[in-house]
C-alpha cells in the first residue's frame, strides 16, 4: 500500500461529494438531486478492483477486495487479492494490517485535511448535499444513455497536495468509476460494484476510460 494520506484518500474517495458550484442553478440542482439518490444506510458495501498506475512501476500495480461504510465515521477498505490487506478508520485513527507484516496505526489528528475527506464520504452516504458543498468544487455532466460524470476539484489547498482531482462515472444513481489523479502524478482508477468483474487482465488508462464511459 502507499502512504497513509494515499490510503485515507483511497478509502475515502468511493463515490465523493459533489457541491452546488457547478456550472448554473439547474446543473446544481441535479447535483444536488443525484447527491441524495447515491445516499445509502450503513452498513453500505461495494466490491472494487483498482489499477493504480504510478510513475516508477513499467506495469499498473491492480487490486481487488471490497469496500465498506460502518456507520459514523467507520471506514473500511479490505483488499483479497493479490495479498490481503485491511485498512480501518474508526475513532479517529487510521489502521493497516497486512499479511506478513505488523499492524500500523495513526491518527486523522496529525492530516486534518484527510479528516476533511472522511466527513464528506460520510456526508454523501447520509445524502447530505448542504455539508459536501463546503469541500469541493464541481463540474456535472450526463449524456442521453443515462450516463453520468461527475469532476471534483478539493477547495482545501492540503488536500490539493494529496488529490488534485477526481472523476466519478455512473448511470442512475450507482456510480461505476472512480478515477483519482493525484498530485503527484499518479493515478488510481476503481471499478465498482459490478463493473469490478469487468478489470482487464492487463489494464491500460485508455481501456479503464472506456469502461468507465459505460463501454
Amino acid at each position: 500500500m502507499t502512504s497513509g494520506s494515499k490510503t485515507l484518500a483511497l478509502l475515502c474517495s468511493l463515490m465523493l461529494p459533489l457541491c452546488a458550484n457547478a456550472s448554473g442553478p439547474e446543473d446544481a440542482a441535479t447535483a444536488r438531486a443525484l447527491v441524495s439518490s447515491l445516499g445509502r444506510p450503513a452498513p453500505a458495501r461495494t466490491p472494487f478492483a483498482e489499477a493504480r498506475f504510478m510513475k516508477m512501476l513499467d506495469k499498473p500495480l491492480v487490486v481487488s477486495g471490497e469496500l465498506a461504510w460502518l456507520g459514523d465515521d467507520r471506514l473500511e477498505r479490505t483488499v483479497e487479492h493479490p495479498t490481503r490487506e485491511v485498512s480501518t478508520i474508526a475513532n479517529g485513527e487510521v489502521s493497516q494490517q497486512r499479511e506478513g507484516r505488523s499492524p500500523r496505526t495513526f491518527s486523522l489528528k496529525r492530516a486534518p485535511q484527510l479528516q476533511l475527506l472522511l466527513d464528506s464520504f460520510v456526508a454523501l452516504l447520509g445524502g447530505d448535499a448542504s455539508r459536501l458543498e463546503q469541500a469541493f468544487t464541481v463540474q456535472h455532466s450526463a449524456d442521453g444513455a443515462d450516463h453520468w460524470t461527475l469532476t471534483l476539484t478539493p477547495r482545501d489547498a492540503k488536500l490539493a497536495q494529496t488529490v488534485s482531482r477526481i472523476d466519478i462515472d455512473g448511470s442512475g444513481n450507482e456510480p461505476h468509476c472512480m478515477r483519482m489523479q493525484e498530485a503527484d502524478g499518479d493515478v488510481a482508477i476503481d471499478l465498482l460494484g459490478s463493473y469490478a468483474t469487468r478489470m482487464p487482465a492487463t489494464p491500460t488508462r485508455d481501456a479503464l476510460a472506456t469502461i468507465c464511459r459505460g463501454g
